[in-house]
């Protein structure tokens, strides 16, 4: 079998000592939580090589994906890169793109990303194993970071336009789900849908299909909700549940 190790930082010596043992050739990098200090950088003869979900310089850091929806970006992709000391700075290997549409959702980018990771890097490995892949570094134009998602931010603002509403939600589906409160229940919504006009107030149900009012005369209709403890419903199952009425406000 294949040996695993999983240490709790790669800054203790007889960590970083177990994977020089190995004399790896290159290290693949994925989505891993630790920081990998220089001296583990330099153990591979070939370096250390990451798969970034986003199309670098853009969106460095933690949560690539879930901010490119969020801010309203219209493709995304992922970047093979060399690992240097720097936050997701190192030169560029090999790059592809993906549409982000109105129905994408974080967890659907997540998984698109991860196929098209999962390409990338064989054909990254090949062409550094035969020496014809050349490293591009980064552009010092367009560099934008990707902060680590922060729990506060996932309680819906109704007076931010539609859109942008719509965007926030797409972002944090399915985890950790951007949420509202509805007769005094956390609901956790996972897919909506911008409607141009709302005759209410920001916040408030303006008809019998669960569309919100927002700041911009819009509305956002809630497609799929989730109660804390309960499974994910579409708006039509969720009704049955707990009836909301036009005029209902919205937290």
């Amino acid at each position: 079998g294949v040996e695993v190790r999983t240490p709790t930082t790669l800054r203790d010596p007889a960590a970083q000592e177990a994977l020089a043992a190995l004399a790896p050739d290159i290290a693949v990098v994925a989505a891993y939580g630790l920081i990998l200090p220089q001296a583990v950088l330099d153990i591979p003869r070939l370096g250390c090589v990451n798969v970034h979900a986003s199309l670098l310089p853009r969106w460095r850091g933690a949560a690539p994906i879930q901010r490119a929806i969020m801010e309203g970006d219209v493709e995304t992709g992922v970047t093979i890169m060399q690992m240097e000391a720097g936050l997701d700075t190192g030169p560029m290997l090999l790059k592809d793109r993906v549409e982000i549409t109105d129905q994408t959702t974080a967890g659907s980018l997540h998984d698109a990303l991860s196929d098209m990771g999962a390409r990338l890097i064989v054909t990254a490995l090949d062409g550094l194993a035969a020496g014809t892949l050349a490293a591009e570094p980064q552009p010092e134009a367009g560099v934008t970071y990707a902060a680590k998602i922060d729990k506060a931010e996932a309680h819906i603002d109704w007076t931010q336009p539609a859109a942008r509403v719509v965007r926030h939600i797409h972002g944090l589906a399915p985890f950790p789900g951007a949420w509202c409160e509805i007769h005094g229940q956390r609901i956790k919504i996972l897919a909506a849908q911008r409607v141009p006009s709302c005759c209410a107030k920001p916040g408030e149900v303006s008809d019998d299909c669960l569309t919100v009012a927002c700041g911009d005369g819009g509305g956002v209709r809630l497609l799929r909700l989730q109660r804390a403890g309960k499974g994910a419903l579409d708006a039509h199952a969720f009704l049955r549940g707990l009836p909301v009425e036009a005029g209902t406000a919205v937290g």
